[in-house]
């Protein structure tokens, strides 16, 4: 899906000539900050992403905006993104007239907004977008703030090369998108490691697979298992393998540090071991207290990256003026930026080359490992 054409996206703009560099007639009221995703805090994908977006436009207003007006979400979404979405993304960034775009929610979404954003001539910044492969287009109007799956997976199979020596292991992956980037990855490090799986199993996200699935790995005598899937999937498999009789190793991507694997995983998510994208420190206290008075829920990495992802921008913005061009020049300028995950440095692609750590699950608590 996300090689096709950008014809659908011309069709829709054909009559829009590419908005300049220069500066754009100003808002009376708003400075207008385009957001791709659900504006619903419950969403069960984009909920934490809207909090966390909304928090920081909130505290950006109540320190004065921008010379005194207020900056404001004008937001745009579908849950068939590549449908109806792209005319959300259109009218955003041509009628709307926003002078930066906040989007998406993952890899798929942010590579729909990178395209049209690349025609617009419009910055685009993602917290939640790992997919290395959009920043790799070149677009120099793109900005990740959550390290890659490139990172993730050199991390993770770092931790795993000690661990495992010559034990069997198992790979089971979901074939959603991020999901198949991230096991990419994870293949090209077991390569550079020496490290082979024993199996490697691919399944489609459905409760009636993971019976089935916990029986072939503890089939396979494995000591270690790798997920590669989303948070939920994730989760349920843990379940059911401990639940099986599977003492070994389990190790999976950064889905695994959330509450939702937690609450759902309980005790079966003890000694899982996975990069860990953000820890709670006594700086990020303030951002925390803030997130969870909004959405009653602990934030995690994808919400502590787009707080951050925003604030840079608003910072950006402050520095640049009402400049589409400018705005994004400061955004690269000002790496490398000190928020509350960590420093934000961008490569020459426009993503976060911040190193990443790993974590476990101790005493039912996310920890450094």
């Amino acid at each position: 899906m996300l090689t096709r054409s950008l014809v659908c996206i011309l069709n829709l703009t054909v009559f829009l000539l590419p908005l300049s560099g220069t500066a754009l007639p100003e808002h009376d009221e708003a400075v207008l900050i385009g957001y791709f995703g659900p504006n619903d805090p419950n969403h069960p994908e984009g909920g934490d992403i809207w909090c966390a977006a909304s928090l920081a436009i909130a505290q950006a207003n109540q320190a004065g905006g921008f010379d005194g007006r207020p900056f404001r979400l004008v937001t745009g979404w579908s849950e068939n993104p590549w449908g109806s979405g792209v005319k959300a993304l259109t009218r955003m960034a041509y009628q709307d007239r926003v002078w930066a775009m906040i989007g998406g929610i993952d890899g798929p979404s942010t590579h729909l907004a990178e395209q049209v954003v690349a025609k617009a001539r419009l910055p685009l910044l993602s917290g939640a977008n790992a997919d290395r492969t959009a920043n790799l287009a070149n677009v120099t109007w793109m900005f990740s703030s959550l390290p890659g799956h490139h990172l993730q997976a050199s991390a993770l199979v770092d931790a795993m090369a000690p661990r495992l020596k010559d034990d069997r292991f198992v790979l089971v992956s979901a074939v959603d998108h991020d999901s198949h980037i991230l096991t990419d990855e994870l293949n090209k490090c077991f390569k550079k490691r020496q490290l082979q799986p024993t199996y490697h199993f691919e399944f489609r996200s459905n409760r009636s697979v993971y019976s089935e699935l916990a029986t072939r790995i503890l089939d396979a005598k494995v000591k270690a298992v790798v997920l590669a899937a989303p948070m939920l999937d994730s989760a349920q498999l843990t379940v059911d393998l401990r639940r099986r009789g599977f003492d070994g190793l389990l190790f999976g991507g950064a889905c695994l540090s959330r509450q939702g694997y937690l609450k759902v995983a309980g005790d079966a998510a003890e000694g899982a071991i996975f990069p860990l994208l953000y820890l709670s420190s006594q700086k990020a206290a303030p951002f925390e207290e803030a997130f969870f008075e909004r959405s009653g829920r602990q934030a995690n990495d994808l919400a502590a990256h787009t707080y951050d992802t925003v604030n840079l921008l608003i910072e950006a913005i402050c520095q640049a003026g009402l400049d589409r061009q400018r705005i994004r020049d400061h955004i690269s300028n000002l790496s490398p930026w000190q928020g509350v995950t960590g420093p934000i440095r961008w490569d020459r692609q426009g993503s976060n080359s911040r190193p990443t750590r790993m974590g476990t699950i101790k005493n039912g608590q996310v920890t450094p490992l």
